[in-house]
């Protein structure tokens, strides 16, 4: 049976998916500039594939407009479909930005940060994920073994990656059962969401031709390691210089970085709701699990919610070019366009308000009560997607920076995916959550 080559416009929506639209390939010039039509109430369906509460109900209509500078085209090399998709913007049809759209969310946010702060956010985020046949073997953590037992996939993704256009970094085996962690070169503004979404795509492509079954759950289990994503931050001045490096300055970070890093720990516990979206993300964000569970700075330590990346004097790269902060209490039930949106606007925020920054951590936080947090400044992050959405829609500041009617519609639309999980067990919810992502 014959096949004609496809094309799918795509967008990343509140869910973290990635949804779009197949045309074919041969009207891509034209659909660049007229796009695919799009329904408002998509942005409600959870990543369950239910519609939560929506005010757009069966009304109203958008267009998504590629953006040619994402397309991702990847040659097959036996009898297998060509891979093409291409992300975009969903726009109203006189081409105004719809305010849901995530990607157009994240690009107000960088025009803020340039705005404010006279720089250009560079980026590169790191994925985590598990293999789920793997996910019995014991005695494989970081070891040349367990890479070579699966350099087939891991040199399949890479070469994916480059043929799509994104830089690849590194690929491991990782500490969990069955984890592995795909890691990306450095972008700018936009496109390091891009290029993670991108990114996340290619490694299901990758194992759907393996006959595998990944998942990036935040947690499968409970009692078992979970799947992060961290996403790696500095600036370039306005001549492209790096600009967050000043040794004179607390921690190695410039005034401008300080104050940055100061917002986005000042406004964690009201945007995890968006960097950590899912009810099992609660469950990989407590104490002694190497992710985050309270809004502190770290010198190198991956406890922390920012942490401060080590530079290497071995290097042929300027400290200056290396230096750079992680922000870690994020997972993939996040959209990575809108996360980073929420870190950028907190950060400017902290510009803005001018921030000192705080001193890092080098003690357990877990072992301090509330008040002895209080009083140096710390708070223990929402320990449910409850209190993380409350957290986020009772903070008139964070709802301002989003456009209006925003942070309604994304309550609603973690309400609706808290509401298909009411009473399910733990067991059933991790489970839920694995299939889903």
């Amino acid at each position: 049976m014959k096949r004609e080559e496809m094309m799918v416009a795509c967008c990343g929506d509140l869910s973290g998916k990635v949804r779009g639209k197949a045309f074919p390939l041969d009207q891509m010039e034209k659909r660049l500039k007229r796009g695919v039509g799009w329904t408002p109430t998509n942005v409600q369906i959870t990543c369950f594939d239910a519609i939560a509460d929506s005010p757009f109900g069966s009304l109203g209509d958008l267009v998504l407009i590629p953006d040619a500078a994402t397309r991702v085209s990847i040659e097959s090399e036996d009898d297998a479909p060509n891979e093409n998709f291409v992300l975009g913007n969903i726009r109203y049809t006189d081409g105004r930005p719809w305010e849901f759209c995530t990607r157009s969310i994240l690009e107000s946010a960088l025009e803020r940060l340039e705005r404010v702060g006279g720089v250009t956010l560079l980026g590169a985020f790191e994925h985590e994920f598990q293999l789920k046949h793997l996910t019995s073997e014991v005695g494989g953590a970081f070891t040349l073994g367990s890479f070579q037992q699966e350099r087939h996939f891991c040199e399949a993704i890479v070469a994916a990656m480059r043929d799509a256009g994104v830089t690849p970094d590194t690929i491991l085996k990782e500490f969990g059962s069955g984890q592995f962690e795909v890691t990306m070169g450095p972008q700018k503004g936009v496109t390091i969401a891009d290029h993670s979404l991108i990114t996340r795509e290619l490694v299901g492509l990758v194992a759907r031709e393996l006959g595998y079954d990944p998942t990036f759950t935040p947690i499968r289990d409970p009692a078992g390691v979970g799947n992060g994503v961290h996403v790696h931050l500095s600036m370039l001045d306005a001549a492209g210089n790096p600009a967050t490096y000043d040794p004179k300055g607390k921690h190695d970070l410039s005034d401008l970085a300080g104050k940055f890093v100061a917002g986005v720990l000042k406004y964690m516990d009201s945007i995890i709701a968006i960097t950590a979206p899912s009810v099992v993300s609660y469950l990989r964000l407590t104490p002694h699990r190497w992710s985050a569970a309270f809004n502190n700075l770290g010198f190198r330590d991956r406890e922390a919610s920012v942490r401060i990346c080590p530079v290497s004097d071995m290097s042929d790269i300027a400290k200056a070019a290396q230096f750079n902060f992680e922000f870690r209490a994020a997972d993939a039930a996040a959209n990575p366009h809108l996360a980073l949106a929420a870190i950028v606007h907190a950060g400017v925020q902290g510009i803005e308000e001018g921030l000192e920054v705080p001193e890092a951590t080098q003690e357990d936080l877990s072992l301090l009560g509330p008040e002895e947090l209080a009083a140096r400044g710390y708070v223990r992050l929402p320990q449910t997607l409850e209190a993380a959405l409350a957290s986020f829609r009772n903070n008139a500041t964070v709802c301002s920076w989003f456009p209006e009617g925003f942070a309604d519609v994304y309550v609603k639309h973690k309400q609706g995916e808290i509401a298909y999980l009411a009473g399910k067990t733990q067991a059933e919810i991790c489970a839920a959550y694995e299939a889903a992502y």
